[in-house]
């Protein structure tokens, strides 16, 4: 590093192996040596401090330059007769004579502390703490063996050196200043608690928020791996972007726990999701065998807490942290009434006190005591999942839906009003229980109520022919085998058996008292971008209970969390309706040429396909829709209760006015009613031509606009003519637009729109014309309300 006092944060430096006696992950507990190191220093610093005013000028005039006429160069007093190493207390004269000379520059002690004469006690103080602070450093420099650790420390210890040299405080050199990322750590798991566990019992909520502060703790203490042995750990890691961190950990957490001549910061307030991913995943390994070796040790009021909730709530959080889409480290983050955090969009998952859902293939067996308790979309594969489809995806890889970012609601509702009927919304006490009878109560709100209390599970599990069979998966498969076959009777059981068992397939079990009740068996298709449903089905006795929407629920969280979002299925007429309720539609999204030759054919069967929406988690969807109506309902009643004025009756109408404007009639704008917009119309005809002109190529150019191209051949399609009278096509509509024919936004409109009802009028929606239609229409709306033609 450069002479100068200051650090370079920017540069490389490796970790505090030699500056506390603690190994990482001691997590900061009482009697570790970053606690014993800062009391000893503590204790040495009040001793000094104690001492007479001749002893402290001694004490700096070692770290003092001659201030003797003719330009001394000396920069520390040196005592003549050093003292005996060790020092020999008791012999020791506590008088200090300033007349002594330095073995140095031969000028007396006087000369190097003359310029603390006039100097306040406190100060003084001040500068003997940096004193032990710096000598405490030149320790930690001989007995530190990483070099470039050892060039941290000496850095720091040049700074502080210069400190005393010129009275002044030390600063560190940086091109940034805390805090280095955005939202902070702190902030993240505030917004996680806020996300996740909002909706509970106070009760429940104070433990989750016990369990957060429990995980800072540990960050703001944890010892950080030193870069060379994450190199050697994770060689493809991002090396200088960790050891950036790691200088800056060092320069401003680390070493300021005992040299308290550093301003000192906590880890969590200054270092963001970045420094967190390069830790998390040690961090939560260590933590859990650290507490299951000490659990014998454990308050018993505390067992249960560190043992069974941490787990879960390490494993929730290590999903959010290693998303690229989830919005606890978004900015849109609003505070809410009560100072916390909570996201206007707002969702809620399962509550850490649910019993354990596990995912697992064959090979290996569901152990409660590792698995911790999330949401299918929540549970990392790498615990479970030994198939490569299953595998958690690394920090570097990018996220198909990432620019699915979640916007910032702006709307003209004041946002303390939001925040005050959200707090009020949070109240469980204020939401009204809804009767599972209920017309009004959700399908799935059964089965996630049942799955709450444990007495229903989902697995995702399949045979394999490569590893040891286990038992308890074995007899699932059959289980699942049987209630297929039972409830399929139409389907061959061979193929069920064979299907169920190949290891290509996997199925989504429903466990209930230890049995099979239900499932839904699929294939995926990773590189096709799609996976294919083939079967789904629960046992007669346990229908109409919800359990079909919340394993489909559960389903789609599992290919959200394995980046497939797209199903596929051939449902049969008994079928049909179930999949339109989970949202399936004969409108396949997915191109024709992504899964002729993968998918299965049935005979008399619809093909029927599903988007995913990555945003929502499906398995509390329900619950969201429910909290949302309450919020709207109560906006409603308060916009109502702000309109007190009562005005008469129209009486327009006795006199023969048979319609009015609806902004005429009185107290309809007061009410929020704005008049709906007609779009804009491009008076300019060059204007309007050019915007014309622009989207009628951008659909030309759409990959569904294919059928529309010409107009339609009588030998392609015999009787077209006489079922469309007014025929139209995007050919037709490009020599229109030349000739200068659309005057005005709406004939062009017209023309496009009679392109999508003539395809629809002639041809039948199972087609792929009419999808195109439905496809196309779309994006050309899409167009015209990008260029403001029509209200968005």
């Amino acid at each position: 590093m450069a002479d100068s006092a200051g650090i370079q944060l920017g540069s490389p430096a490796v970790g505090a192996a030699g500056l506390i006696p603690a190994a990482p992950g001691a997590a900061g507990t009482e009697g570790s040596g970053a606690a014993g190191g800062s009391a000893r220093i503590a204790a040495k610093k009040a001793q000094l401090r104690s001492s007479p005013r001749p002893k402290k000028l001694e004490k700096l005039g070692v770290y003092s330059s001659c201030k003797a006429e003719g330009a001394c160069k000396c920069n520390g007093w040196k005592n003549q007769n050093p003292p005996p190493t060790p020092p020999q207390t008791d012999q020791q004269s506590n008088t200090v004579n300033l007349q002594e000379p330095c073995r140095s520059c031969s000028h007396t002690l006087g000369d190097h502390v003359s310029h603390l004469e006039n100097v306040s006690e406190e100060e003084m103080n001040r500068l003997l703490g940096i004193v032990l602070d710096v000598e405490y450093l030149y320790t930690c420099v001989h007995k530190e063996e990483d070099a470039d650790t050892k060039q941290v420390y000496f850095s720091l210890f040049k700074l502080l050196r210069k400190s005393i040299l010129q009275m002044g405080k030390p600063m560190l050199e940086a091109q940034e200043s805390p805090p280095f990322e955005k939202p902070s750590i702190e902030q993240g798991v505030n917004n996680f608690v806020q996300y996740k566990f909002s909706h509970l019992p106070s009760k429940e909520r104070q433990t989750i928020m016990e369990l957060a502060e429990m995980f800072l703790n540990q960050i703001n203490y944890w010892q950080l791996e030193t870069p060379s042995q994450r190199r050697q750990r994770v060689p493809s890691d991002d090396v200088v972007g960790y050891k950036v961190n790691y200088t800056r950990w060092l320069c401003y957490c680390n070493v300021p726990q005992f040299c308290d001549s550093l301003p000192r910061y906590e880890t969590t307030q200054i270092f963001g999701r970045t420094l967190l991913r390069s830790v998390f995943t040690v961090m939560r390994k260590q933590l859990l065998e650290q507490a299951r070796q000490e659990k014998d040790k454990l308050p018993p009021e505390k067992r249960t807490l560190i043992l069974t909730h941490f787990p879960k709530f390490l494993s929730m959080l290590e999903e959010e942290v290693y998303s690229h889409s989830s919005p606890i480290w978004s900015q849109d983050f609003l505070v809410g009434a009560t100072g916390g955090q909570i996201p206007i969009h707002t969702v809620i998952s399962a509550p850490p006190v649910a019993r354990p859902i596990y995912y697992s293939t064959s090979p290996v067996s569901v152990d409660p005591s590792t698995c911790g308790s999330v949401s299918p979309a929540r549970k990392p594969a790498s615990v479970l999942e030994s198939n490569p489809v299953g595998e958690k995806r690394k920090a570097s890889e990018p996220l198909h839906h990432e620019e699915n970012k979640r916007p910032r609601v702006v709307g003209d509702i004041p946002m303390d009003l939001i925040n005050e009927v959200m707090a009020t919304i949070s109240d469980p006490a204020t939401i009204p229980e809804t009767s599972l009878l209920s017309a009004h109560s959700a399908r799935d709100e059964a089965a996630r109520l049942e799955e709450r209390r444990g007495v229903i599970e989902f697995h995702v599990i399949g045979n394999s022919l490569n590893q040891k069979p286990n038992k308890r998966i074995l007899m699932w498969l059959v289980g699942l085998q049987n209630v297929f076959s039972h409830q399929l009777p139409r389907m061959p059981k061979e193929y069920i058996t064979r299907l169920v068992f190949d290891p290509k397939h996997k199925t989504l079990s429903l466990i209930k008292d230890g049995r099979v009740i239900g499932g839904i068996c699929f294939r995926m298709f990773p590189s096709q971008g799609f996976t294919e449903i083939v079967f789904c089905a629960v046992t007669s006795n346990e229908q109409v209970k919800g359990y079909g929407t919340h394993l489909m629920n559960h389903l789609k969280e599992y290919h959200i969390k394995h980046e497939i979002l797209n199903f596929l299925t051939y449902a049969d007429e008994y079928a049909i309706g179930y999949f339109k309720k989970q949202g399936f539609s004969k409108d396949i999204k997915v191109p024709k040429t992504k899964y002729v030759g993968y998918i299965k054919d049935y005979e008399g069967a619809t093909l029927m396909g599903c988007e995913l929406n990555p945003s929502i988690p499906y398995t509390e969807f329900s619950v969201i829709i429910k909290k949302q109506k309450e919020i709207i309902k109560k906006l409603i009643e308060r916009k109502q209760a702000q309109i007190r004025k009562v005005y008469p009756g129209l009486s327009c109408f006795k006199d023969g006015v048979r319609q009015i404007p609806i902004e005429s009639i009185p107290g309809i704008r007061e009410t929020g009613w704005k008049p709906a917009g007609k779009g804009k119309e491009l008076k300019d005809p060059d204007q309007l031509y050019s915007t014309l002109k622009t989207i009628l190529q951008h659909v030309k150019s759409h990959q569904n606009a294919w059928p529309f191209m010409e107009p339609v051949k009588k030998t392609e399609a015999p009787g077209y003519y006489q079922v469309i009278r007014f025929p139209m096509d995007l050919k037709t509509m490009s020599e229109r637009l030349k000739s200068r024919y659309y005057t005005t936004r709406k004939l062009f409109m017209a023309d496009m729109q009679r392109i999508f009802t003539n395809c629809r009028e002639y041809n039948a929606p199972e087609s792929e014309y009419f999808k195109c239609a439905n496809i196309l229409e779309k994006f050309f709306y899409t167009k015209i309300k990008e260029a403001g033609l029509i209200e968005k």
